[in-house]
């Protein structure tokens, strides 16, 4: 079991892998051997490092054709290959949808379904031409599955994420696997932006079954597992990491909640 997830040698790309669950994915895959690379318009304040093990910081705005062309050459050039790619980079500060500008709707759609759709187009390039291809893995949101007032065109946006990684599974088998994390609440550096703190974010925890909000490391385990030889055969599958989801309104409401 321990050989089925050793990605020693390995070469992954992850987005937004400088923070949060980014970070921790990078993280990871750096424990279990894998050559990381991570892409982000600014760089990280300390390393990404494990053991002695260090991610390799390209800057890019995956907004930017010419920059993924850039992360996919610097790994290909240094390691021959590309094995996953994790689309990671995207979220939304919050707007209400009656008055967020035409401008601020298309950069979050670009940012979170855009841009995911162009950097796996250019992964899937390399991956094909591999004997073993490859595998991508899609961070989408819970906000892709449910109504998400205040913030949108970031639920529109992953919504359509999760259509996406359905339709490259099928277009892109049997050489390239699709997979996407469908993820609820994560505790990041900037979880109070909209969890709030304190006594606040206690009380929203407490709304997930689980009683707490997911950790990077819980996202990045998923990742692992969709990533590795156990996860041969599963492609076109979202998982949702929701810690259960939440309590009906209705019942809480029956409760007197």
């Amino acid at each position: 079991m321990k050989e089925l997830l050793d990605l020693r040698e390995k070469v992954v790309v992850v987005t937004g892998g400088t923070m949060g669950a980014g970070k921790g994915i990078a993280l990871r895959f750096l424990e279990m051997g894998a050559h990381v690379i991570i892409c982000a318009r600014n760089q990280p304040g300390a390393p990404i490092a494990v053991d002695g093990r260090e991610a390799l910081f390209i800057p890019a705005n995956v907004r930017e054709l010419e920059d993924l062309d850039r992360v996919i050459e610097e790994a290909t050039t240094r390691h021959g290959r590309l094995d996953v790619l994790i689309n990671n980079a995207g979220g939304s500060p919050p707007a209400d949808a009656a008055t967020a500008s035409p401008r601020f709707s298309a950069a979050i759609i670009d940012l979170n379904l855009t841009a995911p759709l162009n950097f796996a187009q250019k992964a899937n390039a390399v991956m094909q031409q591999q004997d073993d291809g490859g595998c991508i893995i899609n961070i989408g949101s819970v906000s892709g599955l449910r109504p998400s007032p205040e913030t949108a065109a970031y639920g529109a946006a992953k919504a359509g994420l999760l259509n996406l990684t359905t339709s490259l599974a099928v277009e892109w088998a049997p050489k390239v696997r699709v997979n996407a994390v469908a993820a609820g609440m994560i505790l990041t550096e900037k979880a109070e932006l909209h969890f709030g703190e304190g006594e606040v974010r206690e009380a929203i925890e407490k709304t997930a079954p689980m009683g707490r909000m997911a950790l990077p490391r819980d996202i990045a385990d998923v990742c692992l597992f969709l990533a590795s030889p156990l996860a041969s055969y599963v492609t076109g599958a979202t998982i949702l990491l929701h810690g259960g989801g939440e309590w009906p309104a209705f019942l809480r409401a029956s409760k007197g909640a």
